[in-house]
């Protein structure tokens, strides 16, 4: 199992880890699988009222798609078969309320996840990049989910300057891309803390809350994903291509935080 899950009976929160820190939480098919089955059975789970989402270890919170990952793509230029579309809790008609507590790392198709979740924890060690530029790909799913949560300039910068630039915990505050900022090692304690208080409160309330602030941005969102398909067939370098600029990365230096 990729995942771990805790659940809190008497809080009425669980708390769901993506657990994979040798591999800084990538997420491979067998954890994209592991997550959208999970949101769904949350959906029937009436002791869970919300849910914190974390990474193991405080290296990252997740680094996006296992990069040994094979994903089998149909032989049309009209389609990209992309598995980390499943992997939020949105994505799987789960309305119950869900944070993101982040330390270390949350980059690329993290944003997938983070996208989807209410709000974000993070501790003030935590960093936002997005590397898909660096490496000849266009960044479309990610920069869209982040388009709905900061301002246009700050997630056009992120998403252009690749891996030599990462966006620090107290910037994503500045911006609104994060919530509260902790101290290292105290973000799920935070994010539990704000889970437990909205647990403890009517679910359908709560649920309905989360369904009308997601309408708010929903059609302009599902209009510029439908978009991404396009946008990823033109604009991706081929795989060996992508793989040449990978395996270089190690010569570009220390990203400049801000």
């Amino acid at each position: 199992m990729a995942l771990r899950i805790e659940r809190e009976a008497a809080a009425g929160v669980a708390l769901v880890t993506l657990d994979r820190p040798a591999k800084l939480n990538a997420i491979d098919l067998e954890t994209a699988a592991e997550l959208a089955a999970l949101w769904q059975e949350l959906r029937y789970d009436e002791s869970v009222r919300a849910a914190v989402l974390t990474g193991a270890g405080t290296r990252a919170f997740c680094t996006g798609i296992d990069r040994r990952a094979e994903v089998p793509q149909p032989p049309s230029p009209y389609t990209v078969d992309d598995p980390l579309l499943r992997i939020g809790p949105k994505a799987n008609d789960l309305w119950k309320p869900v944070i993101a507590a982040v330390e270390g790392m949350a980059c690329g198709g993290a944003f997938y996840l983070l996208g989807e979740a209410e709000f974000v924890v993070a501790s003030r060690e935590a960093t936002f990049f997005d590397p898909h530029t660096t490496y000849g790909m266009v960044s479309a799913y990610e920069a869209i989910a982040m388009a709905q949560r900061m301002p246009y300039g700050e997630v056009a910068r992120m998403s252009l300057m690749g891996t030599a630039e990462r966006v620090s915990a107290e910037r994503a505050y500045a911006v609104g891309l994060v919530s509260e900022v902790t101290e290292p090692g105290g973000a799920v304690a935070a994010a539990l803390r704000s889970a437990a208080v909205i647990a403890g409160y009517p679910t359908d309330a709560a649920q309905g809350t989360v369904r009308a602030v997601w309408s708010a941005k929903e059609a302009a969102r599902t209009q510029a994903m439908a978009q991404a398909p396009a946008l990823i067939a033109l604009g991706n370098l081929p795989p060996d291509r992508q793989a040449e600029l990978f395996g270089a990365r190690g010569g570009a230096g220390e990203p400049r935080v801000r």
